[in-house]
C-alpha cells in the first residue's frame, strides 16, 4: 500500500499549485496524508479531489473555517500514522499548563512524537507525521518514527525545493521514499 505524505502547500498566497509529478503521486496513492497548511479551502478541495482516501489536519495558516481536526490518525498495512501540524505539543499543553508552542527542532520532534504516542491506542508500529518547519525529517525520536515531508511547493523557509514522501506500507513495515521537484 502506498501512502503519499505532503504538507505546507501554502496555496495561493505563496505558490500556485503543487508540482504535476506530486499530483500524480497523490492520485496514484492508496491513501494521502497532508500535515496542514493547505493555505486555502480551494487547495484543500484540490487535494481532497485528487486523493482516493485523505487524512489531513489543520495548520496555522489554514483558514479558520476549514473543517479539519488538529490531530488525526490512519492505519494502513499494520502501521498507525498519527498526524499533527507540529506547531503545538498538545500533550505538553494538556499536562503542564504551558501553551506547548514549538520553538526549535527538538521541541518539534517532541511535539510530533508525544502526540503520536498519546493518540495511538495500538501495539502496531507507530509513525508520527508533522509539518510546519518545511524541513525534511525521517528520524526515530523517543521510540516513535517521525516524518516531515517538507513543503510540497518548496516555499520558505524551505530552500525552494518542493518535497514530499511516499511511504510503502505492508505487514507492519514501512519504507519511505523522498521525492523532489
Amino acid at each position: 500500500m502506498d501512502i503519499a505524505i505532503l504538507s505546507d502547500t501554502h496555496i495561493p498566497d505563496q505558490a500556485d499549485q503543487i508540482p504535476d509529478q506530486f499530483r500524480e503521486h497523490v492520485t496514484a496513492a492508496d491513501h494521502v496524508i497532508h500535515a496542514g497548511d493547505f493555505g486555502s479551502k480551494e487547495a484543500f478541495a484540490d487535494i481532497r479531489d485528487l486523493a482516493a482516501n485523505l487524512t489531513a489536519v489543520y495548520g496555522n495558516v489554514d483558514p479558520t473555517d476549514i473543517d479539519l481536526p488538529s490531530v488525526a490518525s490512519a492505519t494502513a498495512g499494520g502501521v498507525t500514522f498519527v498526524v499533527s501540524h507540529g506547531m503545538i505539543n498538545f500533550v505538553e499543553r494538556a499536562v503542564s499548563s504551558s501553551e506547548g508552542v514549538v520553538f526549535d527542532r527538538n521541541d518539534w520532534l517532541n511535539a510530533v512524537a508525544d502526540t503520536a504516542r498519546a493518540r495511538a491506542d495500538t501495539d502496531e508500529p507507530l509513525i508520527g507525521v508533522g509539518g510546519h518547519s518545511h524541513e525534511l525529517e525521517d528520524e526515530t525520536h523517543n521510540g516513535v518514527r517521525v516524518l516531515n515531508p517538507g513543503s510540497a511547493t518548496g516555499v520558505g523557509p524551505a530552500d525552494g525545493t518542493a518535497t514530499m514522501m511516499v511511504a510503502g506500507v505492508a505487514d507492519g513495515e514501512t519504507t519511505v521514499t523522498i521525492h523532489e521537484a
